[in-house]
């Protein structure tokens, strides 16, 4: 289980995300890194159990740098202020669709599918469901998905007209708008740091991988 210990640091950073302040509680944040990473070992082994892709990766290979990229954006904070992880048969760097943990106080959650794929990636998405649209419905019709997920797909980013190819009255047209194919399901704090969390994301995962694999049996 992760250690409320996590959510302290990542509270603390958000209030204080600058070097000199990380440097002087450097020792904070690698206890929550290395919590962080055991967490994600364990997690990789109950993802396993339903997709034995994930079965050989190992914890650093999909977790993420706590640094900041801030050559290009206007954002100058140096740290992020959550810990994250993302589950491909590839580990984080994986072409595809994949499982990803975001932890981060008030705002932590559990996704999958694929996020702005490429123009080709994107096609070949948007012609699977086109040809099997039956099969689509039913997956993302399930029980056990829409339990997970009642909201189903994020659909905030959605093309305004019919994307190149298809017709405005092609029956699934308001799935092939989409520029993202995410679902996801939000923790609280104390969800977080409660026994069994691991477990309660594997179950999040387990419900989409119906879906994980569609897409990547488009893609591949």
């Amino acid at each position: 289980m992760l250690q409320p210990s996590i959510i302290k640091f990542l509270k603390d950073l958000s209030k204080n995300n600058n070097r000199p302040w990380f440097e002087e509680h450097r020792g904070q944040y690698e206890t929550a890194k290395a919590d962080f990473l055991s967490f994600i070992s364990t997690l990789i082994k109950e993802i396993s159990a339903f997709d034995k892709a994930i079965a050989d990766l190992e914890a650093k290979n999909c977790t993420f740098r706590i640094n900041r990229d801030v050559r290009f954006s206007k954002n100058k904070s140096p740290y992020k202020n959550n810990m994250a992880g993302y589950f491909n048969k590839a580990g984080k760097k994986g072409i595809g669709a994949g499982y990803y943990l975001h932890i981060q106080p008030g705002e932590s959650f559990a996704a999958g599918g694929i996020w702005m794929p490429e123009p080709v990636v994107l096609g070949k998405i948007r012609q699977e469901i086109d040809y099997n649209l039956d099969e689509w419905k039913k997956m993302i019709g399930a029980s056990g998905f829409k339990k997970h997920f009642p909201g189903g797909l994020e659909s905030s980013d959605s093309l305004s007209r019919p994307p190149k190819g298809y017709e405005a009255d092609n029956p699934a047209i308001e799935f092939l708008k989409l520029k993202n194919f995410i679902v996801s399901k939000p923790f609280t704090d104390a969800e977080v740091t409660a026994k069994g969390f691991e477990k309660e994301v594997a179950r999040t995962f387990k419900a989409m991988k119906p879906m994980i694999d569609f897409f990547n049996r488009a893609i591949d």
